[in-house]
């Protein structure tokens, strides 16, 4: 018999798992997810996998496709554009709401998570580099969200980011992998934090909305090119 609270841990390993690969490209854009080959492929068993694809569907990254069973969520410049600008318009009113509500704790914790993410170039190894630049990245940008002080916009903003994770994971590839376009992030995060440490709402408002669209024209670029190929 299984051990109390065992398939719940399973099913959870097989949603982290299978999230990671879509995100990582290794399923395409609209592939039939195989309930064989996922078995095969997770060492899992049916019910977990379904109960991890079940999640997939509500976080709009896989489609159940009825009686014929799953498929990668598609990605799309339409879907690409309207993600990225509400992320912008929210992360604008964030991080303005963070400025006027903030505390001195709050305050250093995002100079800390700032410093960790410059310090990220010290990371050699390519896979590492990807892995370790995107947690900093994310860490870096959580905690200044997190004092806006509202749950159900960081619940919001929690939601948007995972449906940007694939388009993001283009981006990122692109950004981790080329020296100038690491350095122009890095510039970036400093002005923006430049502009949080003298409390300045509305600049850092108008930087955030800036940095978060700047790469949907670079994303796009890349979709399409990958989009090419399949076909």
């Amino acid at each position: 018999m299984e051990a109390p609270g065992s398939r719940e841990n399973l099913a959870i390993r097989g949603y982290e798992l299978l999230k990671r690969d879509i995100i990582r490209g290794v399923f395409a854009p609209g592939e039939k997810l195989l309930m064989s080959a996922l078995k095969t492929r997770y060492q899992l068993g049916v019910g977990p996998l379904r109960e991890a694809l079940s999640q997939l569907v509500a976080e709009r990254l896989v489609v159940a496709i009825s009686q014929r069973g799953f498929r990668v969520a598609p990605m799309s410049l339409s879907e690409l554009a309207d993600i990225y600008d509400a992320r912008a318009h929210l992360e604008a009113m964030i991080v303005g709401l963070a400025i006027a509500r903030g505390d001195d704790a709050w305050e250093a914790q995002v100079v800390a998570s700032a410093h960790t993410l410059a310090k990220v170039a010290q990371v050699k190894d390519a896979e590492e580099m990807l892995s370790v630049w995107d947690a900093r990245h994310q860490a870096f940008h959580a905690a200044i969200a997190a004092g806006c002080g509202s749950q159900h916009l960081l619940q919001v903003r929690a939601a948007l980011f995972d449906q940007a994770e694939r388009y993001r994971h283009l981006w990122l590839q692109q950004t981790v992998f080329s020296a100038a376009a690491l350095e122009a992030k890095r510039q970036e995060h400093a002005v923006l934090l430049e502009a949080i440490l003298r409390r300045d709402g509305a600049r850092a408002s108008e930087l955030m909305r800036e940095h978060l669209l700047g790469p949907v024209s670079i994303i796009g670029e890349l979709l399409q090119a990958s989009q090419a190929r399949v076909d």
